[in-house]
């Protein structure tokens, strides 16, 4: 069993090779974690918050897909948070990065079979709301999936009742407790400041979004845009898993044809570096009151 590349990546999994995945992960550690943080661009340093660390190379796990992008350190890290059995994943696959959308998703069932329950994704995403400054945390409240509607669901294709129900629903996608338990924590730790509360949406990436692309997806009512985290979240709550989505704002999107600002990942990484303290102490503060 090899690490799967996007060129050799499966058009779908099996669930006994899920299970393999799993199975081979539980043999080398005897950490049990039941909450998986999936960690955006720049934010694979919450796996350092971890003790008793356990860290496996995305390469060395078998049908594991390798992070390509910069800001994804490739690693996946199993230890404790305040005593809380966690694992990390410090860095995620993307469609653009030539991975099939059932590849993209391929961790999250293999949490489940690990016997996770919930799970927190983090992204850096784009500003469109314009009351949102760049730095701003904003809680997940629902999403938009654009390739979704293109036919791009990981749930298309054989249906396996192990995981879940053939037609789940995703009107209740990210838990409403667990955002409340997001909020006091924000309140508590004084950063309510720059906490916000919105709907994300995800484009195939990986070029940014013109300035129309970005005035439509406004009138859809999306306060966020990135490249992530829909399709994971989506096979997460096929799996019965309670999801918690962040979005560090790390810019502000272009909607003025007069404006001279670009978006790039350079910005993108230096206002993760900028907001990590604050999102580690966010994500640990909470992590203890699951």
């Amino acid at each position: 069993m090899e690490a799967a590349s996007p060129s050799s990546s499966q058009c779908s999994y099996t669930y006994d090779q899920y299970q393999q995945t799993a199975e081979w992960l539980l043999a080398q550690t005897e950490q049990r974690p039941k909450v998986a943080i999936i960690c955006g661009s720049g934010l694979g340093s919450l796996a350092d918050l971890l003790e008793d660390k356990a860290v496996f190379q995305y390469e060395d796990i078998p049908r594991f897909p390798i992070s390509t992008v910069p800001g994804h350190a490739g690693k996946l890290v199993f230890g404790k948070l305040h005593g809380r059995e966690c694992v990390c994943m410090q860095g995620r696959f993307h469609f653009y990065e030539g991975y099939n959308i059932h590849t993209v998703t391929y961790p999250v069932r293999v949490f489940f079979l690990l016997g996770v329950e919930t799970l927190i994704v983090t992204n850096a995403a784009g500003g469109l709301n314009d009351s949102y400054d760049v730095g701003d945390i904003m809680l997940i409240k629902d999403h938009i999936n654009m390739p979704g509607f293109a036919g791009q669901n990981p749930l298309c294709g054989h249906n396996d009742d192990r995981f879940g129900v053939r037609f789940p629903c995703m009107s209740d996608a990210y838990d409403r407790d667990l955002r409340a338990l997001a909020k006091q924590t924000a309140v508590e730790q004084s950063c309510d400041s720059f906490l916000q509360e919105g709907v994300y949406c995800m484009l195939a990436g990986p070029t940014y979004e013109t300035i129309a692309e970005c005035r439509v997806l406004q009138t859809l009512g999306a306060d966020a845009v990135g490249m992530s985290t829909v399709p994971e979240v989506v096979v997460a709550r096929h799996c019965g898993l309670r999801v918690l989505g962040l979005s560090l704002i790390t810019n502000k999107v272009v909607t003025d044809y007069d404006s001279k600002e670009k978006a790039n990942h350079t910005e993108v990484l230096e206002t993760t570096t900028r907001r990590t303290q604050d999102l580690q102490k966010f994500v640990s503060n909470l992590i203890t009151k699951l």
